[in-house]
């Protein structure tokens, strides 16, 4: 279960980044790569203030108000989109992979990374991630490959964050931000620069979404409970209400749940009346009123979305559309949350 939900969001990538494919091939084809990534190109970036890039997109309803600010950094680290089933490199994509690479950036950045355009400057690392076939169960007979293959992803984004760090950071509060495997490195890079560090000052939130997260990995990151919360962690899984899936029912632990419309630990129920914009398949149109937000035990429910020709999406796993279904709720809240530690800076007291 846990390898057939990666296997949904990528199908929404392919869904999102297929039209884009020839329209922009030729362009990727120019890019200039490494075997190994060098941060100090922009190439290697899939977003970065120093270049146009989907992140800088809106729905063509926040165009007419949109005023970013640059003293906050977004670091975005972005979902699987190495697919094919044939791993033409291995178990680890290549940055010179043209159809991953258009895949990434017109599937993930341009839905997931854009939410976060108007808090401040985003960043979002390419990096060799692992194919979509290491989330296989545990047990198999790759799972070494598989391991491996995560490890190699990881010190690629930790590469990344250093770069940034000593290139671009320059003091600036963090906005961390990811989705499913992005979500898995975010994990071990919150745990290894912000949880109990120096670094953990500078984190207005974190936005962790698509994975199971142990609250009791961490020391002194802790959940966020409000939505005014700050040096904390939001999360969340989307499913359809009524349905668990086995490997969750498995979990020794119960994870970090944030209700992506309250963003109230006291409110854990909302209805979908209360959804102010989802972005669905077209990126240009938001649509109210779409989904709901019920946390349930270490997991999002919602009843089934409401939009045009929902009677087509019949999964119960919603993990496609964590971002999707509420985007203009994560926009507004990353926002608040901003505005939060700008005013009250380093010295306001976490989680409150």
């Amino acid at each position: 279960m846990r390898f057939l939900a990666v296997i949904l969001v990528s199908l929404l990538i392919i869904g999102c980044a297929q039209n884009n494919y020839t329209t922009y091939k030729s362009q990727y084809e120019q890019l200039t790569f490494n075997d190994a990534p060098d941060y100090g190109n922009l190439d290697s970036w899939a977003a970065h203030p120093q270049k146009k890039d989907p992140s800088d997109s809106l729905p063509n309803a926040l165009a007419k108000n949109f005023h970013p600010i640059d003293k906050v950094d977004v670091f975005f680290i972005h979902p699987t989109t190495y697919l094919d089933t044939a791993k033409p490199y291995g178990w680890n994509a290549s940055l010179k992979d043209v159809k991953t690479n258009i895949s990434t950036d017109f599937g993930t950045i341009l839905n997931q990374a854009s939410v976060f355009n108007e808090v401040g400057l985003v960043y979002a690392p390419r990096y060799r991630q692992a194919h979509i076939g290491s989330y296989s169960p545990i047990g198999h007979a790759d799972t070494v490959k598989a391991l491996a293959a995560f490890e190699l992803a990881y010190q690629d984004v930790k590469a990344a964050f250093d770069y940034y760090l000593a290139h671009y950071n320059n003091g600036k509060p963090i906005v961390i931000a990811s989705h499913s495997q992005g979500s898995t490195h975010a994990k071990r890079l919150l745990k290894e620069y912000f949880d109990d560090k120096p670094l953990g000052k500078k984190l207005v939130a974190a936005y962790v979404v698509g994975m199971a997260i142990n609250p009791a990995d961490y020391t002194q990151l802790k959940p966020c409970s409000t939505p005014h919360s700050i040096g904390c962690i939001c999360a969340w899984r989307t499913y359809k209400e009524g349905y668990v899936p086995a490997f969750v029912e498995k979990e020794n632990y119960t994870s970090i749940v944030t209700n992506p419309l309250s963003w109230s630990d006291q409110v854990t129920q909302v209805d979908r009346k209360n959804n102010k914009g989802s972005v669905l398949y077209n990126f240009k149109n938001i649509t109210p009123k779409v989904a709901g937000a019920i946390n349930h035990n270490g997991i999002l429910w919602t009843p089934k979305p409401q939009f045009f020709g929902n009677f087509l999406y019949n999964t119960p796993n919603y993990h496609i559309a964590d971002y999707n279904l509420y985007y203009l709720s994560v926009r507004q809240n990353v926002a608040e949350r901003v505005q939060t530690y700008l005013s009250k800076g380093e010295h306001y007291s976490t989680n409150n």
